[in-house]
């Protein structure tokens, strides 16, 4: 035994423990060999957190009285040692059960004494072996033991290939791992036997203990060698994503770091050039010098700047109430646009923007005096309800120009967060003022006009509902202290002029409605359009499209032509389309080249805009059992068939069409009015009991509901039972009682006016709805004829053929 003082550290290095100066030699020798054959017994060294595997040559420290004992005496006696390691490295004292099977025959190269009393044994692997039976535990343990060979790959070349991977795969992970020495690479590059490699690789790695003891518990090469490469593979990704994560960790700290110097040396320059904190506050106490606001906001204000000179500039806080600081002194507070209450300069203005709409401007100029004459602006807030294009937006811009104020359009189609209209609280990353107040900002003035665009379109989600935000913000007893989340502190809305449009009033809050005066805008009639499109339409395509006036010229018959059979529509933007259309076909030709008549004839005209609509409704309602009904829809007036058949059956009644149920209850009525009074009707009471009806709406993709065809449908199912064709150009609306009698719908406006444009020459009413259509203008009703009905008798009397 070698004294730890007595070590020539060189003389070791050269003899055997030199596993990276040099190759050592593992070939077992020949006298060894013949030891490990006539050796039966062999001493049996228990070792924690160590697996020995064949041709390694390693040191083995041992502490226990019994294995410095085994170690020495097998050194003496020149006996190879049995290396087991323990399942559990916690067991001091381990007993035959506590070890493993399978181990490795080493030869005891060196021992050397440890100046704290340990032994460490310079060990060289020889073989696997494995236990048969223990012959004895004292002073050790000794066993009889079996030896096991490793068996050769079958496939040599794909062994080789794997050991190859190994072999790169560890020179990575020794320049991963900082607690592995770089002469490790040279070890396993010098090493020629490929098999030692491959265990001198499973003794060294980083696996846990059980994984090493599966590797040396396999008998063919190639298996461990493909088990070894998995644990590898699993031990670099691991090193992989510790260095990416120390990598990360440290430039963030790096970058922290520089942002930190950074910021005081913008800080020092900041003080030296007066655009610090300071600076910060000295702008928005001058801002704040222009305001004219009451003493209740002034000392929220100063309040406010305190805290803003108590934060550290350096802090994400202090950017989120510098920012709240300069929002809240860019507001116009009491800031207002000067009125101009000049009505008949209102009045030249909205003839100049809109031509028509006579009711709606003389109901506009009727509360632009009211406004006049109180000076305040506590009047009702109007709604302008009706199709789309008929120029309800427009309008509030042109009320806007009439009193001399900034104009502001909000888009309130599908809001569905409350904090849109309020905004959000400013302790949020990201928060901003709600868009009433971002809107005032924008104009300047504390009484801008701001149109509510859409507000029948006003969703409601999870975030809230803000139709009931806007039951503050359309009050005029509510409004002198708007409450936004953002701003903390009432602000005076009392002085805006709000102006809301919607397409339907069905989807609008009732509360909502009764803060709303509501004027309707039916839609333009034939005239309206052609003068509308002279007027405005052509003028603007031609200049949007790089044209003068001489570029196409549309007369009253050609834009006629285009309004009958290529729209249908209460407004003027399906016409604008189609004008725009013809502008582009023109700039087409007038950069070509190409020389082309710049009157635009009809023929011309379906060119470019494709095949007309069928005009003739003769031909659709020429045939017993259609009657054509009026509608009313979001986007104004339409026609819809009723279309009724009979066949051979049991007197069931079918009813298709996409229709919502009060339209199935109203076909259910007439069908049960008929069996009431088929006498009277002039219907045989077998053809109820034998025959099927089956009434059908067309369009079926199309949802339909509503009371107003139930004298349409009545009317359909006595033609087909008649076999009578109903007049032509006929069309009716109505609802109908089991009793036979005709009640009032709404919607009349909208729906004469699409009778118009369908080419319907006789409407039927009910004799309730005269007085709504004595409050349409005369010229809506041209060419049309209204006969009004109380009884369905009457309807069937005007409407069937004799």
């Amino acid at each position: 035994m070698i004294e730890f003082e007595d070590i020539d550290f060189e003389d070791l290095l050269d003899k055997s423990f030199s596993i990276v100066a040099e190759e050592i030699d593992l070939t077992e020798k020949e006298e060894d060999k013949k030891r490990t054959d006539g050796q039966s017994v062999f001493p049996i060294l228990p070792v924690r957190n160590l697996v020995m595997f064949p041709s390694v040559v390693i040191p083995i420290t041992a502490g226990r009285e019994q294995s410095k004992l085994l170690l020495e005496e097998a050194q003496r006696n020149g006996e190879l040692v049995g290396i087991l390691s323990q399942k559990n490295s916690e067991i001091e004292n381990p007993k035959y059960a506590d070890l493993n099977e399978i181990g490795t025959i080493v030869k005891i190269v060196k021992i050397i004494k440890l100046p704290d009393g340990n032994v460490t044994a310079i060990a060289h692997g020889s073989s696997r072996f494995k236990i048969e039976e223990f012959v004895s535990n004292k002073p050790y343990f000794k066993a009889k033991v079996q030896k096991l060979a490793d068996l050769p790959a079958k496939d040599k070349e794909e062994y080789e290939a794997v050991l190859d991977n190994i072999k790169d795969l560890a020179l990575k992970i020794i320049q991963l791992d900082p607690t592995i020495p770089n002469a490790a690479s040279f070890a396993i590059t010098s090493m020629s036997n490929r098999d030692d490699l491959l265990n001198f690789i499973c003794t060294n790695s980083n696996f846990p203990d059980a994984d090493k003891q599966k590797l040396l518990e396999a008998n063919n090469l190639k298996d461990r060698a493909d088990k070894c490469y998995e644990l590898m593979l699993d031990d670099f990704q691991k090193l992989e994503l510790r260095n990416k994560i120390h990598q990360k960790t440290s430039k963030e700290l790096d970058k922290n770091q520089r942002e930190y110097y950074l910021n005081q040396q913008i800080r020092s320059i900041q003080e030296e050039l007066g655009d610090g904190q300071a600076s910060d506050v000295e702008e928005l106490l001058a801002k704040a010098k222009n305001k004219k606001w009451n003493k209740e906001t002034d000392d929220y204000f100063q309040k406010e700047i305190k805290r803003l000179q108590r934060q550290n500039p350096n802090s994400p806080d202090y950017n989120v109430h510098r920012n709240y600081l300069d929002f809240f002194t860019d507001l116009p507070w009491q800031k207002y646009s000067k009125d101009v209450f000049d009505i008949v300069r209102a009045e030249k203005i909205l003839n100049k923007d809109h031509f028509g709409l006579e009711d709606i401007k003389k109901r506009i100029l009727e509360h632009l005096a009211v406004l006049k004459l109180k000076k305040d602006m506590k009047s009702p807030i109007l709604l302008f309800v009706g199709p789309p294009g008929v120029g309800k937006t427009s309008l509030g811009k042109s009320v806007a120009n009439a009193l001399g104020r900034k104009y502001m359009r909000i888009s309130l189609g599908g809001l569905h967060d409350e904090s849109e209209i309020r905004g959000h609280r400013k302790t949020y990353i990201g928060a901003m003022a709600g868009r009433i107040l971002q809107s005032i900002k924008k104009t300047g003035t504390s009484n801008p006009v701001i149109v509510l665009d859409e507000i029948d379109k006003v969703g409601n989600g999870f975030h809230g509902d803000p139709s009931s935000a806007l039951l503050e913000v359309l009050d005029p007893e509510q409004n002198s202290s708007f409450y936004d989340n953002y701003l903390e502190i009432g602000y005076d809305l009392s002085k805006v002029l709000f102006i809301a449009t919607a397409n339907s009033l069905s989807t609008i809050q009732s509360p909502l409605l009764d803060r709303m005066e509501i004027i309707q805008i039916a839609g333009y009639t034939l005239e309206e359009k052609i003068e509308i499109a002279k007027r405005h339409l052509i003028k603007k395509q031609q200049n949007e499209n790089g044209q003068n006036s001489k570029s196409f010229k549309l007369g009253d018959v050609e834009l006629k032509h285009i309004i009958e059979a290529h729209t249908s529509e209460s407004g003027v933007r399906g016409l604008e389309k189609n004008i725009a259309s013809i502008a582009r076909w023109a700039a087409l030709q007038i950069a070509t080249g190409k020389t082309y008549d710049s009157k635009i004839s009809i023929e011309k005209i379906d060119e470019i805009l494709g095949v007309p609509r069928p005009k003739n409704l003769a031909e659709i309602t020429s045939v017993p059992g259609v009657v054509t009904g009026l509608a009313w829809t979001s986007v104004g007036g339409d026609i819809l068939f009723i279309e009724s058949i009979i066949s051979n059956g049991k007197g069931n009644l079918s009813i298709t069409g996409n229709l919502g149920n009060v339209m199935k209850e109203s076909a259910t009525i007439a069908l049960e009015y008929i069996k009431a009074k088929h006498k009277e009707l002039g219907i045989d009471a077998k053809e109820l009991e034998k025959k099927n009806l089956h009434v059908h709406v067309p369009e079926g993709a199309t949802p339909k509901d509503g009371p107003s065809a139930g004298i349409a449908m009545l009317t359909s199912m006595v033609s087909s039972f008649r076999n009578k064709k109903i007049k032509p150009h006929l069309a009716m609306t109505g609802e109908i009682t089991l009793r036979g009698k005709v009640l009032p719908v709404g919607g009349i406006k909208e729906k004469l006016l699409a009778a118009n444009r369908a080419g319907i020459k006789e409407v039927i009413l009910c004799e309730a709805n005269r007085k709504d259509v004595e409050e349409i203008k005369k010229d809506y009703l041209k060419n049309l004829k209204i006969s009004y009905v109380s009884r369905m008798n009457e309807v069937i009397d005007l409407a069937i053929e004799k």
